[in-house]
């Protein structure tokens, strides 16, 4: 990517200072792994919020956990401007996944002071708690509590007789008061974020302005077929669910690519499957896979849908054996960035001198929850091969310094277009 510049605005020495930071608190056998509702993370947490304090933001934990740090702006009644993103981790997962943009976050709060500037808007540098998926099953309960989202029974989950309205208490917040915890006074969020894809290093880019965060739906297909010896079954009299799970599982990688190759990011991946009774001497009797689509377009995902429906029916009638209509087991809709944000990120590239594209997140993140209740949109910086939720997962200091250079402009920016937009 570009080469190190002196003259950003911000200090890459105080970004990598969060990062390493945050890198050394992990399980020494497991790097990097700091698992939100551990005790690691609350380590983590206590590391960020001394920060966060020397920075000089006033700290809070909210309703659902969130650590957020504040920086009182000039006209407070025009609401606040939030930057920031997550510091748990995946099981042995990377670095710099969330915590690059809770490190950009907070340089921005600091350049602003370091340069004497005031904002009018309220400033809120922000630490989503469990954004990646979670001891109890469940993710971004931090952003999905803000926004006023947290699903019916979510709070009931366990995990070794914990439950998440536990979980939540230990971390500092207060599940009786999440009803009416929905932030209304945000006026924009923007999230710094690492690829996770090849796309900006392959194209020698710097940033990444995405225009969508895909939705994610995923379908389960259950194929019925019967059991039976392998040794005596003659071939052409088996009703083998595993091979016919197989063909459909062929077919739906062949409508992956045929969505791919139109417009808008689509992807579509079985990453579950399971036969029973499992056993090599045993014609399979059940098979079942879940299929997990991500459509940066919604009627993209609407068609595919259709398209798998039709699939198992005739895979069905041709083979002979039973599959059950395939059921959506959950379905979450894209999300646009807003239009003012995403014009303001390419402006503050182009003010910063960064090379960038429009593109969409395949991946999910915390902006998809804010963007229900506020202007929201993310950047990507470059990583190394792309590579993500592993130890070798890296992006170079520089990168996120430039990253925070963008933020910082457009956050000044903003500052003045939402009072004018009013």
């Amino acid at each position: 990517m570009i080469a190190a510049q002196s003259n950003l605005p911000v200090d890459a020495r105080r970004i990598s200072d969060i990062v390493k930071g945050l890198a050394r608190i992990t399980e020494p056998d497991r790097p990097y792994t700091r698992r939100a509702f551990t005790p690691l993370f609350l380590e983590g947490r206590a590391f960020l919020e001394r920060r966060f304090k020397a920075a000089g933001l006033d700290t809070r934990i909210d309703a659902a956990g969130n650590l957020i740090g504040r920086r009182k702006g000039r006209k407070p009644a025009l609401g606040t401007i939030m930057l920031g993103s997550h510091s748990d981790t995946v099981p042995e997962g990377g670095r710099f996944d969330g915590i690059a943009g809770v490190a950009a976050a907070l340089e921005v709060a600091r350049s602003l002071a370091d340069a004497g500037i005031e904002l009018d808007h309220d400033l809120e540098i922000v630490d989503f708690l469990a954004e990646e998926v979670s001891i109890f099953g469940v993710s971004c309960v931090g952003s999905r509590g803000m926004a006023g989202l947290v699903p019916d029974g979510w709070l009931n989950r366990m995990h070794d007789e914990l439950t998440l309205r536990q979980g939540i208490v230990e971390v500092g917040g207060d599940p009786s008061r999440l009803p009416s915890s929905k932030r209304s006074d945000i006026k924009a969020f923007l999230e710094l974020h690492i690829e996770q894809g090849p796309v900006l290093e392959v194209e020698r880019l710097d940033i990444g302005v995405v225009t969508a965060i895909s939705g994610i739906t995923r379908i389960e297909i259950v194929v019925e077929g019967q059991a039976d010896h392998a040794g005596t079954t003659p071939m052409g009299r088996r009703r083998d669910a595993l091979v016919v799970a197989s063909s459909l599982v062929l077919e739906i990688e062949k409508l992956g690519f045929a969505h791919a190759a139109g417009e808008g990011h689509f992807t579509a991946t079985v990453g579950e499957f399971e036969i029973e009774p499992n056993a090599a001497n045993v014609v399979p009797s059940r098979a079942r896979l879940l299929i997990d689509a991500r459509a940066e377009l919604r009627p993209q995902m609407d068609l595919f849908i259709a398209e798998v429906e039709g699939l198992a029916a005739r895979i069905a009638e041709d083979t002979g054996v039973t599959i059950a209509p395939p059921t959506v087991i959950s379905d979450n809709h894209p999300t646009p960035g807003d239009l003012l944000v995403v014009a303001t990120l390419e402006a503050a590239c182009g003010r910063v001198g960064a090379r960038h594209r429009r593109m969409a997140s395949g991946a999910g993140h915390d902006t998809a929850w804010m963007g229900r209740i506020t202007k929201a949109a993310m950047i990507f910086i470059p990583c190394r091969d792309g590579r993500s939720h592993a130890p070798e997962e890296w992006a170079e200091n520089d990168d996120i310094a430039l990253g925070a250079a963008v933020l910082l402009e457009a956050v000044r920016r903003l500052d003045g277009l939402l009072q004018e937009k009013k």
